[in-house]
């Protein structure tokens, strides 16, 4: 038996795998997140972990013959966070999250210390990464900075509390704009830019490499055998291309989750920062991938349900079967900035084009186009990466939707697969990674792909209305930014 473990932004998730990858078990337990001021976003680390023992505690009582046997844990995690620890390995502040926007400024101070970040780390230095966020702690926090021995991501944090050890994985590693991507190490050059050595750092490993045993009374505590190994695990999106198996060049997803992800596997290292798609280390070994992010995805739809008063459930049922003509509406879903292809934390998102005969229905029709029209901009952004994509599985909470599926896809051009059973996301490719620790198998024996159910195909029709409303969409953008820039709030 295997654990997966997913410590997500809105909570911890474990479930419980056996040896024929059937999840016979799982539990969650939420989290909160506080803004201590606009743009701010910060969990305690003492959360995740009242979070992980209240949902492995209640995994162990309702499955105790199934828990007596787990050989292994896998671990992922949400990316770019920064656990500062001191001297006693206690944690010093609030874990500044990935969606923080407070490191806008020290982005550029990064890149002026550290020339050639972006070939070496493989991205644009965004306030979202871990290294920006560094500089704006000794700037402001100098006395914690001060005090700070070892910087751990959110997920290796939890290891630390469950092993001792202070280790990583290279997918989760990759993302903190420290990591030599190419050469999967540390770099000495981007760890000086923020004033840190490799003495900060935790030693790190593939994800399916063994990294650590678990402590004797936590496996004492949930009824094990024997001490589980830990995976060196991945970062949320890898551990769920692992539980895709989209482990092989070529392979691709798109998430329609709070955030937006388009991803592609590649065999090498592919670097194309200037179009805002991000080159991560896979959590493979020898394997890495290009990524592009949309930051408000179905949490576009969220905001939208919230603003009405409606379920969203209730939101969509206004919306026909099939959508035959594009919203007169326009929807630009930057709530929260926008990464590919802008690159903008400060942008923020607008309705246009309402009439007095706007209707509700309409303006839900805009904020689903307007998501779809996001996504195609990362199509083409890793297509100028050298990664041209012709369909891809999609997952995520927005992809329950089949007329949110049939919009991207007419408007993105990918035909798109919907899996059978859904994706069973991060917390199942850890349990995969935790059983490839184990017992080394190979990695495309265990990653096998998800069951499709059905393949949403672009409408040659709908593709071609989409054309006039895609090129309205992209040219708002820099009306929109420059009017903020002229009338700052």
């Amino acid at each position: 038996m295997f654990v997966g473990l997913d410590l997500g932004t809105s909570s911890l998730k474990a479930v419980l795998v056996d040896d024929r990858q059937q999840v016979v078990a799982s539990h969650a337990h939420p989290l909160r997140v506080t803004s201590p001021q606009p743009g701010w976003s910060e969990q305690a680390p003492q959360d995740w972990w009242a979070a992980l023992l209240g949902t492995m505690d209640a995994l162990a009582a309702a499955n105790p013959r199934e828990m007596a046997q787990v050989v292994g844990i896998g671990l992922s995690g949400q990316q770019h966070g920064a656990v500062l620890l001191g001297a006693d390995g206690g944690v010093l502040r609030p874990c500044i999250l990935w969606n923080d926007l407070r490191s806008v400024a020290q982005c550029a101070e990064f890149e002026r210390r550290f020339p050639y970040s972006r070939q070496v780390c493989g991205n644009i230095a965004m306030p979202g990464f871990t290294a920006p966020k560094l500089i704006w702690v000794a700037e402001h926090e100098p006395a914690v900075f001060a005090a700070t021995r070892h910087v751990l991501l959110p997920k290796a944090w939890l290891r630390y509390r469950m092993t001792g050890e202070m280790i990583d994985d290279m997918s989760d590693a990759a993302g903190s704009l420290w990591l030599d991507v190419g050469g999967r190490c540390w770099s000495d050059a981007a760890l000086a830019a923020t004033g840190l050595g490799r003495d900060a750092m935790p030693a790190v490993v593939e994800g399916t490499a063994r990294a650590g045993l678990l402590h004797a009374d936590l496996a004492r505590r949930w009824g094990m055998q024997g001490r589980p190994v830990l995976a060196g695990g991945a970062g949320d999106n890898a551990a769920g291309a692992v539980g895709l198996g989209a482990v092989q060049a070529g392979s691709s997803f798109l998430s329609l989750g709070t955030s937006g992800v388009l991803w592609v596997t590649t065999d090498r290292f592919r670097p194309h920062p200037q179009g805002g798609i991000h080159a991560f280390c896979h959590a493979v070994p020898a394997m890495w991938h290009q990524m592009g992010v949309t930051l408000s995805a179905a949490s576009s739809l969220a905001w939208w349900a919230r603003v009405t008063g409606m379920a969203e459930s209730a939101l969509l049922a206004e919306l026909p079967p099939e959508i035959t003509r594009p919203s007169p509406v326009m929807f630009l879903p930057y709530l929260s900035g926008e990464r590919t292809p802008h690159n903008d934390g400060q942008i923020r998102g607008s309705f246009a084009g309402l009439a007095d005969t706007t209707t509700r229905a309409e303006m839900t029709q805009a904020v689903l186009e307007g998501v779809a029209f996001s996504f195609r901009d990362v199509v083409d952004a890793l297509a100028d990466a050298g990664s041209v994509l012709h369909d891809a599985d999609v997952i995520g909470g927005g992809s329950h939707s089949r007329l949110w599926v049939s919009i991207l896809a007419n408007v993105t051009g990918l035909a798109l697969h919907r899996l059978a059973h859904g994706a069973q996301g991060g917390a199942f490719g850890a349990a995969r990674l935790a059983r490839i620790a184990v017992t080394g198998e190979a990695v495309a024996a265990i990653c096998q792909p998800q069951q499709r159910e059905e393949t949403l195909v672009p409408d040659a029709t709908m593709a071609a209305a989409y054309a006039t409303p895609l090129a309205r969409y992209r040219a708002l953008y820099p009306a929109l930014r420059s009017a903020m820039a002229a009338c700052p709030a």
